[in-house]
């Protein structure tokens, strides 16, 4: 599995983005998928994850209630809307892609895109 992200961009306080995963291959419905982030200095971070038809999602609690992941798998894509976005927001946002939803929730995953920066600040 292949996994391109775009939609990152900068962003003042308050504001809104939407990110997008791109994946190749046939068996993406398969794949539970996730995002994660990685501030300059800081470790990575689970952000959200949503399994592979769609119905179970789960959020790092700092992003609850801003945040939402989504997926359309006839177009092989996951989404990640983030609103009411905050300067500690910015970082490099990667997609993510696992057959184990609680192994993404964990940290780990199979497959990673090249992560695009998302950067809040007035």
């Amino acid at each position: 599995v292949q996994l391109e992200e775009s939609g990152g961009g900068l962003v003042q306080p308050g504001g809104s983005l939407t990110l997008s995963c791109a994946a190749s291959g046939r068996t993406f419905r398969t794949y539970a998928m996730g995002w994660y982030r990685q501030a300059a200095g800081k470790e990575r971070e689970f952000v959200a994850a949503i399994s592979w038809g769609g119905g179970s999602s789960h959020y790092a609690d700092f992003v609850k209630g801003r945040f939402t992941i989504s997926r359309d798998n006839a177009k092989n894509t996951v989404y990640l809307q983030m609103n009411s976005l905050k300067p500690e927001d910015t970082a490099v946002y990667y997609c993510a892609a696992d057959r184990n939803l609680p192994q993404i929730v964990g940290g780990e995953s199979d497959y990673w895109g090249q992560g695009t920066q998302v950067t809040v600040s007035s």
